[in-house]
């Protein structure tokens, strides 16, 4: 039986990490063969299938999964999700032509700004940005674009910033090869704010050289990005998931630098137990508590 896993657009990191996964779990005969599937809006689009039984895996953003559990909007019913594994932590940012007098986050007030597909997470995390920030959606030019078509239009000057996803991705590393590029910092005590107001958010810094154009270490968010599964799904089958993901890990980094640094997600099991996963109040599915319990992180 097919295992497909939801992801993002193909120019997301979600879709470039379903494929560095599938890499993995294709060599498990319990598991293949594996299917990569594109979704148009990533998170909410991938509960919303584990809902229906149409995928078996998808890619989240820790923030829609709470929300998905309790049937809270935009999800229209409560979806049993259960957690699988942690898949990053990586930086969400603005970016500029290098030449503009934008300085800052807040400077965005006014501007165009070139968000991600509207019915995306990008939106919400600028939602919760902004709403920290005290800006208003009307207080600036919101432009709902994928990936892609938002650094074409930054290149271009129809928009003057542009929100970008947890690097390395290839929309961004192709656009800072094109245009001179400035990763927007925020004022002092901004960045608190945020991280204050939302609790899934923490500090991560993005370091000089991480991409081209970026001379200096530049203090950002992050949102932990996660592995989910539905209630019904087979325990076996998470089981074996989660002892694939484990067991492959630096593998994985090596295939996408997304991955990079992915153990030291696991590490909290220890200390914490099942609760450093169970964002949003989703609990771990049983197969990957199991797994867990096999790979010496869970007593």
């Amino acid at each position: 039986m097919t295992c497909r896993i939801g992801t993002a657009e193909r120019a997301g990191t979600f879709h470039s990490q379903g494929h560095a996964l599938k890499a993995i779990l294709d060599r498990r005969p319990s598991l293949a063969p594996v299917e990569v599937l594109e979704s148009s809006s990533a998170s909410i689009e991938n509960a919303n299938r584990l809902h229906a039984g149409d995928i078996d895996f998808g890619f989240m953003a820790a923030n829609w999964i709470g929300l998905a559990r309790a049937g809270e909007a935009p999800f229209l019913t409560p979806i049993e999700l259960r957690m699988v594994a942690p898949m990053n932590a990586g930086p969400l940012f603005f970016i500029v032509h290098a030449e503009a007098s934008i300085r800052s986050v807040a400077d965005l007030a006014g501007r165009r700004v070139a968000l991600g597909l509207k019915t995306s997470g990008m939106v919400q995390h600028a939602h919760n940005i902004f709403g920290a920030l005290g800006i208003s959606f009307s207080e600036f030019f919101p432009v709902y674009l994928d990936f892609a078509t938002g650094a074409e239009a930054l290149a271009k000057g129809e928009v003057d910033a542009q929100f970008q996803c947890p690097i390395p991705n290839v929309v961004m590393s192709e656009l800072a090869e094109r245009i001179a590029v400035r990763v927007l910092p925020y004022r002092p005590g901004e960045l608190e704010a945020v991280l204050q107001a939302v609790p899934y958010y923490r500090p991560t810094m993005m370091r000089t050289g991480a991409i081209r154009g970026l001379d200096r270490d530049v203090l950002q968010l992050a949102v932990v990005n996660v592995l989910v599964t539905h209630a019904r799904a087979s325990a076996a089958t998470v089981r074996d998931v989660v002892a694939a993901i484990l067991a492959d890990a630096d593998e994985l980094g090596r295939r996408n630098a997304l991955f990079s640094g992915l153990k030291n997600l696991f590490e909290p099991l220890r200390s914490q137990g099942p609760a450093a996963l169970e964002f949003g109040g989703v609990k771990l599915h049983p197969g990957a508590l199991a797994a867990y319990r096999d790979g010496g992180l869970l007593v």
